[in-house]
């Protein structure tokens, strides 16, 4: 499944002033990262603000990033939640003709044990159609799903075929690393730790961050992929600030402030978020100004 080594960007829903999907701007900001390398494309994860979306809101979301991708990178669909049995309906009942894989994350809210853990995903795999890319979160879940948990999935379940890795510990994505099956994908869930994370073995990333700078973090994560340590590390550190921005006042906020700095969308989320606050705005714009050859103006 080498189409889900590298890049893998967490696409946005951009709205308009009166809270609409802005169809327009997210087919530029498809455009955007296709242009600018990124390997594959994921719709509706969190970063979607997925949550607040009505279903016929997904669909618009959906059929907008298919047609303005028109075939040109493999496309992966969030399904998951805290209920299995929806879940497994709603891969029974959505047309994924569409797309290469999902994403699904780990049960938020239940705080399942680790056998209740597996026990869902392997109802999920068996009613997907197509392969099932795990998503660990502990800090959304409030439950982490452990390397022994994840690695009896990948031996025993031949439709889940990697995971995105956001627990922010190094040590134990490292241990996935060591411990997996060779074809099975541990990807980054952390653009921070994306760099250590490939050159400790890891497959890339599906990252927030890239989406707004495309070019470098491709770069970096191919960089890295390769084992060009050094050069890989000066776009880590030439990132560094932005990632920190992005995530300070919460996703997708910051990444939204991105997208207005560079003049692709507005910077409006829905409630409960709020839109990142005037300095860090201000911190954002500055950033995408100074870094012109990261960004586009």
């Amino acid at each position: 499944m080498s189409k889900f080594t590298g890049t893998g960007v967490a696409l946005v829903t951009p709205f308009n002033r009166d809270n609409s999907v802005d169809r327009a701007a997210l087919e530029k900001i498809v455009a955007y990262c296709i242009e600018g390398g990124v390997e594959y494309l994921v719709v509706l994860g969190t970063t979607a603000e997925s949550a607040t979306l009505t279903r016929e809101e997904k669909e618009i979301v959906i059929q907008t990033v298919i047609k303005a991708n028109a075939g040109r990178l493999p496309l992966v669909l969030g399904v998951g939640g805290n209920n299995t049995a929806e879940v497994v309906n709603e891969l029974q009942t959505t047309d994924l003709s569409g797309f290469e894989a999902i994403l699904s994350v780990s049960p938020y809210y239940n705080k399942p044990t680790q056998e209740g853990i597996y026990q869902h995903f392997k109802a999920v795999a068996a009613a997907s159609p197509v392969p099932v890319i795990l998503y660990n979160v502990p800090g959304r879940t409030a439950s982490n799903m452990l390397p022994k948990t994840v690695l009896r999935l990948a031996r025993e379940v031949s439709n889940i075929i990697g995971i995105k890795e956001a627990a922010g510990d190094i040590v134990q994505a490292m241990r996935l690393i060591k411990d997996k099956p060779e074809d099975f994908l541990v990807i980054s869930g952390d653009d921070m730790v994306t760099l250590p994370m490939v050159l400790a073995g890891g497959a890339g990333v599906i990252s927030v961050v890239a989406q707004g700078f495309p070019r470098e973090f491709t770069e970096m994560v191919r960089l890295g992929l390769a084992g060009n340590v050094r050069e890989a590390y000066a776009l880590h550190y030439k990132l560094a600030d932005v990632i920190d921005m992005a995530f300070e006042q919460g996703n997708p906020a910051g990444i939204k402030s991105v997208f207005r700095a560079l003049g692709l969308s507005e910077d409006i989320v829905r409630l409960p978020l709020v839109k990142a606050d005037e300095d860090l705005e201000e911190r954002i714009a500055r950033f995408v100004e100074k870094n012109v050859s990261v960004g586009v103006k």
